[in-house]
């Protein structure tokens, strides 16, 4: 996700922009020092030009000193509040150019604690030794109303770097070298493009640097930013650095050159996957993982294009995460294998189904990810459109209207309209229904083959197809699996209405056909297709808790874990009555506990390929007879603590083995099509 406008949405101080700036757009300039030690911000800031009433916010934390136009001291009244922040308000001279200002203050403590929900509900500025970051909506700068160039100098202790997405202009190092005790760490970057808001950061890091060549253009900086263990691991860096470099030059030849000079990867002291222009910031933990540089680095690189390339137009919807989800984390898995394309796309679809009743949102009204609901549509969903998409106008049509909408929109302001315009002229058809059905309609279709029949006519057979879908009907085109006893054959059809029935040539009729057999099309999936994710638990509207064990410490580590598990407050209730109601249940406590539990239950016994394996098993009950059942059995309360921070992670999941707080493995109940006979005509 990038950074900026899940913080700015919850803050309240997104202000509508422009398409692209023009001649008038404002020009800011920050001179600023911070001192994490003390977390003491203090700022110069030039506003060129700036509106005669100009109001601004600022973290409740700063404080304006000073401001004066062209030289000109100016009084400065401060307002009301708007969440965290003040409200301040000057009164610029008719013929004032420039406005300066000066504030100060002491920031909030980097709260370490923060979990990666937390993060997404967004942050004030935060400063530590140990990491500081002021986020592009936490108000730590006068933002003016509109998109905006920046440039930003930014003094840190020697021992600190700091890091501000744009072009590094100039960098001044300690002046013993040693990083320790004297001088101070300044660096300047710009950003000359128009930007929708400005993130900083500063940590304890060591810096490495490799340069890209390009082709008729300026090279690119390839940097980490890294904590000091991190960096000592071997080979990480180096890494990181090699694939930064490959997936720019992917994404540069399918979409168009990467449009910055420098691409850094900096660590996070907290759990964030952002990304900004320019750079990605990552959770250090989260780097560590091995499997992050072929997944999650290549999103957020990706995002320089969609998102921070062009621009969000976010009253009309986030079409951003979608495109990068399906470019690069689908895409990925699609190279892979079709069998991992395919459990990509049924996870969204299971994600879709977890969603409770009603708290699902049309597709034009997801502006970021803040809880699990919103991720199944903005993520999901958006995905599955562009899968369906390519589908529908064909690769070469697809991949014509990638560039075109890259070339037309590059540092603009842009909507699903005008990604849907770029592929109608690349595909030469009109595709304003299947747009509208897919953005302004809430859920997905139910949809099946009620019957199938085949007659012999003349040598050859026809199939006759009922298709059924619940009112409103949405126009599909849906694949059919024909199934003979030694093969198989895909047929695509079109269906528009809530009853309709399809016929097509076969030289033999099938023994049977399946409805979208690889899940190529976003829909509600039929029951037999939805073997039980743990993010029905996470998601759930009234979750509920069950402790199995007795002992104190086991029951506290459990209902912390509870805490952090479930988006919504849980009712703890008995062992005894995790049968009784509807509403999904976590049963939670130590190995033996757990099977006398599940016993006097009723409830079938720990899976066979779990037992005895890892320090924690995580399973969901596949056939609950009332209450859905989700269970969490661990060798000591260690071990449930140690599932703290990982486990909301895994909501994809049927069943887990963590091994303290590896998942060693995992993995979703099976599940497969419904088979409908063919009959013969009568």
């Amino acid at each position: 996700m990038r950074a900026i406008f899940a913080a700015l949405a919850v803050l309240g101080v997104l202000a509508s922009s422009p398409s692209v700036a023009g001649a008038s757009s404002p020009d800011l300039e920050l001179a600023v020092e911070l001192d994490p030690g003390t977390r003491r911000l203090a700022v110069r800031a030039d506003i060129v030009p700036a509106t005669r009433d100009f109001r601004f916010e600022l973290h409740e934390t700063l404080n304006v000193t000073a401001a004066s136009a062209d030289g000109a001291p100016l009084p400065v009244r401060a307002g009301g509040h708007v969440g965290a922040s003040r409200v301040w308000h000057v009164a610029l001279p008719p013929t004032a150019a420039r406005l300066h200002l000066e504030y100060a203050g002491t920031l909030p403590a980097l709260d370490a604690q923060l979990d990666h929900r937390d993060v997404l509900q967004g942050l004030p500025p935060m400063a530590s030794p140990q990491g500081s970051f002021l986020p592009a909506g936490g108000a730590w700068y006068p933002r003016p109303a509109a998109l905006f160039a920046y440039r930003v100098t930014v003094s840190v202790p020697a021992d600190q770097r700091a890091v501000v997405p744009g072009r590094l202009q100039s960098e001044d190092l300690p002046t013993d070298g040693s990083g320790h005790g004297s001088g101070r760490y300044r660096a300047r970057f710009e950003f000359g493009e128009p930007a929708e808001g400005i993130d900083l950061m500063a940590g304890p890091w060591l810096v490495r640097e490799r340069m890209m060549a390009r082709t008729a253009a300026a090279p690119v900086r390839l940097r980490t930013y890294f904590f000091r263990d991190l960096d000592a691991t071997p080979g990480l860096a180096d890494g990181y650095l090699d694939d930064t470099r490959r997936y720019l030059e992917r994404y540069g030849e399918e979409i168009g050159p990467y449009p910055f000079t420098e691409f850094s990867v900096v660590a996070s002291p907290l759990p964030t996957g952002f990304g900004m222009p320019t750079l990605t910031y990552l959770g250090a933990e989260v780097l560590k993982l091995p499997f992050i540089r072929a997944t999650s680095l290549g999103h957020e690189v990706l995002h320089n294009w969609w998102g921070n390339g062009v621009y969000v137009d976010y009253a009309r919807g986030n079409w951003s995460e979608g495109l990068t989800t399906f470019m690069a984390d689908y895409a990925y898995k699609a190279s892979e294998s079709a069998d991992a394309a395919r459990a990509m796309r049924l996870g969204w679809l299971r994600d879709f189904a977890a969603v409770p009743a009603g708290e699902g949102q049309p597709l034009a009204d997801f502006r970021s990810r803040t809880h699990g609901a919103a991720a199944a549509v903005g993520y999901g969903k958006a995905a599955m459109l562009f899968v369906m998409l390519r589908d529908l106008i064909g690769e070469d049509a697809f991949q014509r209207g990638i560039r075109a909408f890259w070339q037309a929109q590059r540092f603009r302001t842009a909507s699903w309209s005008d990604l849907r315009a770029a592929f109608e002229r690349a595909s030469g058809r009109p595709l304003k229904v299947f747009f509208d059905q897919w953005l302004e309609r809430a859920g997905g279709p139910e949809i099946r083959i009620a019957s199938a029949e085949a007659r012999g006519e003349g040598g050859r057979h026809r199939l006759s197809l009922a298709v059924e879908q619940k009112a409103p009907a949405y126009a599909l085109r849906l694949p059919v699996e024909l199934v003979f006893p030694d093969r198989s054959e895909l047929r695509w059809i079109d269906v528009a209405a809530e009853r309709q029935v399809v016929t097509m040539e076969v030289a033999t009729p099938p023994a049977g056909v399946r409805l979208d057999p690889q899940l190529q099309v976003w829909r509600v999936l039929a029951p037999e297709q939805l073997p039980p994710i743990l993010r029905q638990w996470i998601g759930a509207r009234a979750p509920r808790l069950a402790l199995a064990s007795a002992a104190p410490h086991v029951r506290e580590a459990a209902a912390a874990l509870a805490q952090r598990f479930f988006e919504a407050k849980p009712q703890t209730i008995a062992p005894s009555e995790i049968t009784h109601g509807s509403e999904p249940v976590l049963l939670a406590g130590l190995h033996a506990d757990v099977d006398e539990a599940l016993a006097r239950a009723g409830l079938p016994s720990r899976p066979e390929r779990l037992a005895g394996r890892g320090s924690a098993q995580v399973w969901t009950v596949t056939d609950a007879a009332a209450a859905p059942v989700a269970v969490v059995s661990v060798r000591d309360a260690q071990a449930l603590q140690a599932l703290l921070r990982p486990l909301p992670h895994y909501g994809a999941q049927s069943w887990l083995v963590f091994e303290n707080a590896r998942a060693v493995e995992r993995g979703v109940w099976p599940a497969s099509a419904h088979l409908v006979p063919v009959r013969a005509a009568r």
